[in-house]
């Protein structure tokens, strides 16, 4: 048959099933079920649900979510979990039985979890996406989507619902940590490392996903921080900010995108025909699939209130352009009745059924559908991986301040106490979307420094002191003695994302998060879990200020998935390192940073506040924006961009060359940069660009390029920009892309605050 063979074209393959399905078989295509409910673990034998086998029978299932996904939404445990090789083999038997019980023999797609690590037993688990923006390392970036994507694909899994590509607005926004930062330049430069890190050079090949890329759009933008809430922005700071990464991503080729949950002045992403048809497929040419987010259908009716019922928000999606919906209750119960009853057109359908083919056949899946078990032992959790889950911890790591040069902490300097409720809890330093990870997988931050002194281990002593948000003292007493056997104490504090919590504080339908009260739960932060406030939860704060009445040094280490705004310790603490969540290597990575194995070279993505009241800070906000209120000024403790290391970097001879250009020209600039200190380092070097006056009031400044670059002790080396159209443009009055002619300053520096300034002359044409 001609869609068997392989040697016809795509389409030819796509039209040819498509006029062998019917209708029932069509709209089976469009729907997702959750994977892990097609299965049962029963004493390492998979055997599969009799409502996956009745559903196959009854005209198929186009995709299934999360089959190998691990976490109290799923119930699915390291006990009863499957391993990588178990994992593949239920996948390959998922498979087998919709290939060989369907009429058509249709493949399903596979898709998982993998922000930071594909979501299942076994899988590296890398540090969250807020950690890797800080590094600021573009191809280091890529080179872990490549292990992202051969670990999941090795077991079978297809498409990964990443990168997440929300500009963050408003820190309390629990999602936060899921997201690169608060600049839109920087998170295009890491879309577009994604999209080439997990699709590879082909689809079809063993080592390539489907990078999904979300949440478009605004998501990051949302009221009062609260998670998928109401989203106020025009349209041209919508253009030009938040659709930005999206765009950039779909030029690199990304082949689905994922709307979000918000409504954007009233109208739900979910059926926004501008956004998904006008902008998305007619304007950037996008061609490939658009899948839902969880619920995003049914919250049309139960939630936006722009839907009578089920059925009407069924339709309205798939008329606006959604191809398949995340979990497949509205389009399953519906469609098929909206057609028979003519409310939907046959045609939608179809159009929305040959993207989810074509997509099935670019992958290969038609002609090479299962997964080898043997390789996915292999590769999962590899020493590889592993390796460089701590390298791209440790340049995520951010030194924010290091008073009389504490650190690096000598190994010959005594003994060390490691406090804190984050200093032996492995799963609190992963982030939200990781699986449960056997202790022998994660290395604390204890662990990290005691590996130090492998053969001193009475040197590192230890108390939690108190947990994340519970207000028991009862572990001070013992920290306080710990503390005074010390001849410097690391405070490990910062929030929890672990999804570690009790019956009721899920929600069964999206998965996220709820608020709860539980004396268990310490989660803090991640997807449901908005904050009103930016300080550490419970009693950290009093536990580090009684341990700092001893007079010793203090160095702060936060773990967290959000920044953290504590006046009292940023003023009193000797020296503090942000780790983000970095990870199961993170507690090595940390400990190489605190002894000088590693030299920190992490800069701040997302600016931090001195006080929660300053929201929103982000850097690139309009001059007009104001200076102060009565208690402080507007400036953020921490700007954007910035980060210590232990040596000491100076910038000089800023060029810009030549220095007056058409309005499609080019310039380029350069600046000198040394290493003026004692120890080799990294230094991200940094440009922005300010357009001095135009018809359109703009950002004082806009990041437009920077550079991570390795100097020796003494070494000096000129770092090059090309500035042009790309850099100069901005949505004009006519909502397209426009140079305007006048003066533009060349930024180059240490971090936004922190810069030498050139002129650069766009003439006339």
């Amino acid at each position: 048959m001609i869609y068997k063979d392989r040697n016809n074209s795509t389409s030819e393959r796509v039209e040819h099933l498509l006029s062998l399905m019917t209708l029932e078989e069509k709209i089976g295509q469009l729907i997702q079920p959750f994977g892990w409910q097609t299965y049962e673990n029963i004493d390492g034998k998979i055997a599969l649900t009799e409502s996956f086998k009745k559903q196959v029978e009854n005209g198929g299932i186009g995709s299934l979510y999360g089959v190998l996904r691990a976490d109290p939404w799923t119930g699915v445990t390291i006990e009863t979990g499957l391993s990588p090789e178990e994992g593949a083999e239920a996948v390959n038997e998922i498979q087998r039985y919709a290939i060989e019980h369907s009429r058509l023999g249709i493949p399903i797609l596979i898709g998982e979890e993998c922000s930071h690590g594909h979501m299942a037993i076994g899988a590296t688990v890398f540090p969250v996406p807020l950690s890797l923006g800080s590094t600021w390392n573009v191809d280091l970036y890529r080179e872990m989507c490549r292990a992202v994507a051969r670990e999941t694909r090795s077991q079978g899994g297809a498409a990964t619902y990443s990168p997440v590509l929300d500009v963050v607005r408003d820190p309390r926004w629990g999602r936060t940590e899921e997201c690169f930062g608060e600049d839109a330049y920087l998170i295009s430069e890491l879309a577009v490392a994604s999209v080439e890190g997990l699709q590879g050079e082909s689809l079809d090949q063993d080592d390539s996903v489907v990078a999904t890329l979300k949440h478009f759009v605004g998501y990051g933008s949302s009221e009062g921080g609260r998670n998928a809430g109401p989203v106020h922005m025009g349209k041209r700071e919508l253009l030009e900010v938040d659709m930005l990464p999206f765009k950039k991503a779909v030029e690199a080729g990304a082949v689905s995108i994922m709307p979000a949950y918000n409504e954007i002045d009233g109208m739900p992403c979910t059926t926004n025909r501008e956004l998904l048809q006008d902008i998305l497929r007619t304007e950037w040419g996008f061609d490939g699939m658009v899948i839902t987010d969880c619920g995003a259908i049914d919250m049309l009716a139960t939630g936006h209130d722009t839907a009578e019922d089920g059925m009407d928000a069924a339709v309205q999606a798939i008329s606006a352009g959604i191809d398949m919906e995340m979990s497949g209750e509205m389009f399953g119960k519906y469609l098929l009745e909206a057609v028979r009853q003519g409310k939907l057109a046959p045609s939608i359908v179809d159009t929305a059924v040959r993207r989810v083919l074509n997509l099935k056949f670019t992958l290969g899946l038609f002609d090479t559908p299962y997964a080898d078990p043997k390789k996915a032992s292999e590769v999962i959790g590899s020493e590889e991986h592993i390796a460089l889950a701590r390298k791209i911890a440790g340049e995520g790591i951010v030194l924010l301040k290091n008073e009389g040069k504490v650190l690096p902490l000598s190994k010959e300097s005594g003994t060390i106490a490691v406090i804190g409720p984050n200093a032996d809890v492995g799963y609190n330093q992963l982030g939200d979307y990781t699986s449960p990870q056997p202790t022998s997988r994660v290395t604390t931050v204890l662990g990290g420094i005691r590996s130090k002194f492998a053969k001193e281990p009475d040197r590192v002593l230890y108390a939690p002191g108190c947990r994340i948000k519970d207000d028991s003292k009862e572990g001070f007493d013992y920290a306080l003695s710990c503390a005074k056997q010390a001849d410097t104490i690391v405070m490990v504090v910062g929030g929890s994302s672990a999804r570690d919590f009790g019956e009721g504080s899920i929600d069964l339908k999206t998965g996220a998060s709820k608020v709860t009260d539980h004396s268990w739960s310490d989660m803090d932060c991640g997807e449901g879990i908005d904050r009103m406030s930016l300080t550490l939860s419970g009693v950290q704060l009093e536990l580090v200020q009684e341990i700092h009445k001893l007079g010793k040094p203090v160095i702060v280490v936060y773990i967290n998935g959000r920044p953290i705004a504590e006046p009292w310790i940023e003023d009193n603490a000797h020296a503090i390192l942000e780790a983000w969540y970095p990870g199961q290597e993170g507690g090595h990575a940390i400990a190489d940073i605190l002894f000088g194995d590693v030299n920190p070279s992490g800069k701040l993505t997302i600016s931090i506040p001195k006080h929660v009241g300053q929201l929103p800070v982000y850097y690139n906000g309009k001059r007009s924006r104001g200076k102060r209120y009565l208690e402080d000024d507007s400036q953020p403790r921490y700007p954007f961009g910035y980060g210590l290391s232990y040596t000491e970097f100076s910038y000089s001879n800023l060029k810009v060359q030549p220095e007056v250009i058409p309005a499609d020209g080019v310039a380029t600039v350069t600046v000198d940069v040394t290493n003026t200190g004692a120890l080799e380092g990294a230094e991200v070097v940094q440009m922005y660009i300010s357009d001095t006056v135009s018809n359109i009031s703009r950002p004082a400044k806009e990041l437009k390029g920077f550079r991570k670059v390795t100097l020796a002790p003494g070494e000096s080396r000129t770092v090059e920009f090309t500035v042009g159209a790309e850099q100069l443009q901005y949505i004009g009055l006519d909502y397209k892309p426009v140079v305007e002619p006048g003066e533009f300053r060349v930024l180059v520096g240490k971090h936004v605050n922190d810069t030498l300034n050139a002129i650069l002359i766009v003439q006339e044409d």
